[in-house]
């Protein structure tokens, strides 16, 4: 009688895990958000070229592949503690560490050469504050690396912290500098360096049993062969999230570009609701198919995304003129209300197919990896032809994810599956 009892008992029990985890991370994704967002408010205080420059500050810092990295470092933590793999898990994260020194020093370098270019190009008032983007660019490549190691090892806990904590500091340090001294972007892009700043010291203690253990030779070849599609698929979805954003600095004026950015924010905003529920998911899924076990998230995590998301589309829809009234000057009201909709549900795909590429390539199901490099490139070459208007430009992204969406629906639910590669020795 136990044993018939034992496997109905399970699925129950994980499945309430599941919920508790992801409504936490729900909880801290929406408390950190509304904190973000919070900090958009300041834009009725300064002008709407200070903001423009602050949005594509912090547009610069969104094109790290935050995402790719983060998810690179959970799969690895995920498939170490499933496997018993933890020393070889510490020789790559300090290799890691060694790779982010590297590219930090030549990024300074960088800044240094050309830094009078950089400023001209993207019209920004100060160069300290480009110095300071810089810090948050850093900050930005060390955050997803222990992010994805919480995650991994489902510490998701201190993950939503590490995000309310950050946000908070974004939020206070931008509040004081610009309310009290009357500060612009340059002090606004600070309270995001603090901010990260925070969030990863958080993330190097809650990490250190796995960084802090004697190290042992892995197979780096093998370790590339894993991480290499994970980069490419999770760094091309990134892309076709936070790729427009710069394309408008590049080819509209200041004012235009701060419009865009207020309906950006929104818009992102309902990524806030849905991607705890690929984030939990994802390390529960490597678990499982390192140990050859069956897994019944998807179903559940696709239908709780497509209501969420389309939920906030529409809600976006029809409060729109009040939510930008509310959230930045009078001024933004008619162009970013009419490109609002249209950046809303332009989300709804990308968000929906986030969860696909997630389950996808936790099972290391990488064929999908061509067509989302494919896509991502084809977008960034069609933006370069097709922005007439703001519109033309979130058409152009709704395109795309909509295509996104089919391609990884396709390879979901109509491919068969492949192999999976082998564990790094």
């Amino acid at each position: 009688m136990s044993e018939a009892k034992t496997p109905s008992t399970k699925a129950p029990h994980k499945h309430a895990a599941f919920f508790r985890q992801s409504g936490w991370l729900m909880i801290a994704n929406v408390g950190s958000g509304v904190l973000f967002y919070a900090v958009h408010l300041l834009s009725k205080k300064i002008s709407v070229a200070e903001y423009g420059a602050f949005g594509v500050m912090l547009a610069v810092a969104m094109c790290v592949p935050t995402m790719p990295l983060q998810m690179v470092f959970a799969q690895q933590a995920a498939r170490a503690l499933a496997t018993g793999r933890e020393r070889a898990l510490a020789g790559m994260i300090r290799l890691a560490w060694l790779g982010t020194l590297v590219l930090a020093l030549l990024l300074v370098g960088g800044m240094t050469i050309w830094h009078a270019q950089i400023l001209n190009a993207w019209k920004l008032p100060s160069e300290t504050g480009l110095w300071i983007a810089l810090a948050v660019v850093i900050f930005t490549f060390l955050q997803p690396m222990f992010v994805g190691l919480m995650q991994g090892q489902q510490n998701f806990f201190w993950m939503g912290w590490s995000q309310i904590i950050n946000s908070v500091g974004r939020l206070g340090v931008a509040a004081a500098l610009v309310l009290l001294l009357a500060g612009g972007s340059t002090h606004m892009i600070l309270g995001v360096c603090l901010g990260l700043a925070a969030a990863v010291v958080i993330g190097i203690w809650q990490t250190r049993g796995l960084w802090n253990i004697p190290a042992e030779r892995f197979d780096v070849r093998a370790l590339l062969v894993q991480i290499g599609p994970l980069l490419l698929g999770f760094g091309a979805v990134q892309f076709l999230f936070s790729a427009d954003t710069m394309y408008v600095k590049a080819y509209f004026s200041s004012d235009d570009s701060g419009f865009y950015v207020s309906a950006g924010t929104l818009s992102r905003a309902l990524l806030w609701l849905v991607l705890p529920l690929s984030q939990v998911m994802f390390p529960k899924i490597v678990h499982s198919t390192a140990k050859s076990e069956k897994s019944n998230l998807l179903g559940m995590v696709m239908i709780g995304t497509a209501v969420l998301a389309a939920g906030g589309a529409l809600g976006l829809t029809v409060l729109g003129p009040f939510a930008v009234r509310f959230a930045f000057n009078e001024s933004y009201v008619r162009v970013a209300t009419s490109v609002l909709p249209w950046y809303a549900w332009a989300m709804v795909p990308l968000s929906m197919a986030n969860v696909l590429v997630n389950n996808l390539l936790a099972r290391s199901d990488f064929r999908i990896v061509p067509v989302l490099v494919l896509l991502a490139v084809a977008y960034g070459v069609a933006l370069t032809y097709f922005h007439t208007t703001l519109i033309m430009v979130l058409q152009t992204l709704g395109v795309f994810n909509f295509l996104l969406f089919l391609a990884c629906a396709a390879f979901t639910w109509l491919g068969g599956r492949t192999t999976r590669p082998a564990t790094v020795n």
